[in-house]
């Protein structure tokens, strides 16, 4: 995979995250991804096509680290995973995604983003519908890690 493709997601996670909730990441070492498990509690995933690329973007929280950034973006910390963090990973897989299409658009790699689907549970599964290799990007914070999964056609 290109690492072009890549890089505008890592940047753009940070960035969010950052600005969004005052929480600093550490990318750990990005490895290809062989299987559909999760590797947190809590998942957005958006697919993107243009006119000449089409892939998937995912970002995975652990539930701890879910919890931290609610309370951090909307002052309140519920018990355990509900519907307004469900809808908050979904917000800032959006924002990670137009951040990502913006740096990329600047190169040339023009593609459109669909609506974000956000799963959530133990040992839940992410499937790209790609053809190309899965990258998975870890990453460190105080409060849990968060992975994000960036796969595009071939």
């Amino acid at each position: 995979m290109n690492v072009e493709y890549v890089n505008p997601f890592l940047s753009s996670l940070v960035n969010v995250l950052a600005t969004m909730a005052s929480t600093k990441i550490v990318p750990g070492q990005p490895r290809l991804k062989k299987d559909e498990v999760a590797r947190g509690e809590v998942s957005g995933l958006i697919g993107m096509i243009g006119p000449t690329t089409k892939g998937s973007f995912s970002v995975t929280f652990e539930e701890s680290l879910a919890l931290e950034i609610m309370a951090r973006m909307l002052g309140e910390r519920p018990a355990t995973i509900n519907e307004e963090v469900t809808d908050m990973v979904g917000e800032i897989t959006n924002m990670v995604t137009g951040g990502a299409k913006r740096i990329l658009g600047e190169k040339g790699h023009e593609f459109n983003m669909a609506t974000p689907v956000v799963v959530s549970g133990k040992g839940h599964t992410i499937t790209h519908k790609t053809t190309g290799a899965k990258i998975l990007m870890p990453f460190d914070s105080d409060h849990g890690k968060v992975f994000i999964e960036v796969s595009f056609d071939e």
